[in-house]
């Protein structure tokens, strides 16, 4: 038994994620915080032990889709396993993780949350299930688009349900947008909205259509005689079953059999008269699914981040719980080093989510800047932490050795599912395109993030400070030059890595110093120290690592980083 290392069963992921409670005390006030501490602590808990365990089962036993019910009815019905269910009921009903932004009350808090604390529970969720996340982000994303845009019959009609955390009430949502002939390229799109008095009628295929039996989809379709190009493309509800309970006039015909994600049911669309209504103006439709889109971009880098942090949970078991050569893992130095090299680029993400998250609330609250901030960051955060949890799960595998390659242990599971990150809602070069040709050639908006990192370095030690500010001025005059010359369009994904790095070197080095003035811990000055050196830097391939085993104690041992001793290593 004890030849073989540990997992992480039993363990409670929120209690030994110490970045995670700083980040929550630092970017929200005390009083929401103190209020989520048990909630947390019990998603913790749950995440570490029973709904991993529905997790790993709902893997193992995929969704079936059954076309006719037992009196030979052409009435589609798709079969989950009980433990898939369970999940359901803890993200929709325990916790009403997608309802946050919308429904006063859940859990009890009087107000709805801002994105940061609703966000911690996505990120505590997903480290347990990852296919989950898709019907809790697009239920919130279709509430989000229906409560802004929808007409106020529309609204009485479905918000209620969407938001709903009473599992009889509930009205899962769901998003239809790929299509064979256009994925990335919406304006491509060959579904049509014939008009019908006060609803639509719709016609064609969807290809790619995540939580294909949920009762409430919005999705994107050209009406008859609109233009081309996404400006003919209007935004639509569409329900799964019409007023008086019958089906509406669509199929799934068959479902995905996928590499990850396997226990949410992904399937294809054939659409033969659906019924179907309109959310806003149908000439905005694609403008509108769009802002759902960058919200929703958000999620898919916190979860992205969740699968990083699971992976790191384990790596951190093995290497305290496995003996060889007479020794811990954990007291090796090339293992301490490679525990580093994962631990980066989880912290950069973590901290990308929270500085995200606070912008797009800012930008609720009617900040423009915020706004024109929220435009690049989010683009830039799925374009990388996406592709680095694709990495790193694969190394945390690694670490764990050959048994890690066995699907009894989580670490298969998590690169099987890390790579949908960099696909969903766009692949990495559609990303780093949006990021470099609209979000800084179309809108400026890396003014917002010049102005936002500079702001913040402004309370960083000084000569620390000076380093990062002018990467900060280099990356932003690199991706400015990106997006000003059509020609250098090969240079957009290096650009968008760029901005990333150095807006995360930024944001962990504020980080060190506010949460050093709170508890004494200065440690995310330090990874701030590695962005700069393994990310920004090409290193000498001949040269020694110097004080990497210092770095590596400060970060890896469970003591607080005093500042004297961070701007030591500083240098």
């Amino acid at each position: 038994m004890t030849a073989i290392a540990p997992d992480t069963t039993g363990q409670n992921f929120y209690r030994n994620d110490r970045a995670l409670r700083d980040l929550l005390g630092l970017y929200l006030p005390a009083d929401l915080v103190a209020h989520l501490h048990p909630h947390l602590d019990r998603l913790g808990e749950l995440a570490g032990g029973r709904l991993d365990e529905c997790a790993r089962i709902s893997d193992r036993h995929t969704p079936v889709l059954v076309h006719r019910d037992k009196f030979g009815r052409d009435i589609q019905h798709i079969e989950y396993h009980p433990a898939y269910r369970e999940l359901e009921h803890a993200a929709f009903g325990t916790f009403g993780i997608h309802a946050m932004s919308h429904r006063k009350g859940i859990l009890g808090w009087p107000d709805t949350y801002p994105a940061a604390a609703k966000h911690a529970f996505t990120y505590l969720f997903n480290q347990a299930e990852f296919g989950l996340g898709c019907p809790i982000n697009v239920t919130d994303g279709a509430a989000m688009l229906l409560s802004r845009y929808g007409g106020d019959e529309l609204k009485a009609k479905y918000l209620d349900g969407l938001t709903q955390t009473d599992m009889g009430k509930l009205t899962q949502g769901a998003q239809f947008m790929t299509e064979k002939e256009g994925g990335s390229d919406v304006g491509r799109l060959t579904t049509r909205a014939v008009a019908e008095g006060e609803h639509f009628r719709l016609y064609g295929e969807k290809w790619f259509c995540s939580n294909a039996d949920a009762p409430v989809v919005t999705l994107l379709a050209r009406p008859e005689g609109a233009g081309p190009g996404t400006r003919g493309v209007g935004l639509f509800l569409m329900p799964r079953f019409l007023d008086d309970g019958s089906p509406n006039h669509y199929r799934i015909v068959r479902l995905k059999d996928k590499l990850g994600t396997r226990s949410m049911a992904s399937g294809e669309i054939k659409f033969d008269g659906a019924i179907a209504y309109p959310i806003g103006r149908l000439d905005r439709g694609f403008v509108q699914m769009a802002e759902m889109v960058n919200w929703s971009r958000l999620s898919n880098g916190v979860k992205s981040t969740a699968l990083m942090r699971r992976a790191l949970h384990d790596a951190f078991t093995v290497a305290n719980g496995r003996v060889v050569f007479g020794k811990r893992i954990i007291d090796l130095p090339l293992a301490r080093r490679q525990l580093l090299k994962m631990l980066l680029p989880m912290e950069q993400a973590l901290s990308l989510c929270f500085a995200t998250a606070a912008a797009l609330d800012r930008a609720e609250a009617g900040s423009q800047d915020a706004a024109t901030l929220l435009r690049i960051l989010t683009p830039v955060l799925k374009f990388r932490s996406t592709r680095d949890a694709r990495k790193l799960c694969g190394d945390a595998l690694e670490f764990r050795g050959g048994i890690g390659y066995v699907e009894e242990f989580v670490n298969a599971r998590l690169l099987r599912d890390a790579h949908l990150g960099s696909i969903w809602e766009g692949t990495g070069n559609i990303v780093a395109l949006d990021a470099l040709t609209r979000a800084v050639g179309r809108h400026g908006a890396e003014a917002a993030l010049l102005a936002e990192l500079h702001a913040k370095l402004d309370d960083v030690p000084a000569a620390w400070a000076e380093r990062l500010r002018g990467l900060v001025d280099k990356a932003v005059a690199f991706a400015r030059a990106v997006a000003a010359d059509a020609a250098q369009e090969a240079d957009a994904r290096r650009a968008t890595s760029t901005l990333y790095h150095v807006a995360s070197a930024v944001t962990l080095a504020w980080e060190g110093v506010q949460i050093h003035a709170a508890n004494g811990d200065a440690r995310r000055l330090l990874l701030s120290k590695l962005v700069v050196e393994h990310r920004l830097h090409t290193p000498d391939p001949f040269a020694l690592s110097g004080a990497g085993e210092a770095m590596a104690a400060a970060l890896l041992d469970d003591a607080p980083v005093p500042l004297a001793t961070a701007l030591d290593l500083l240098g």
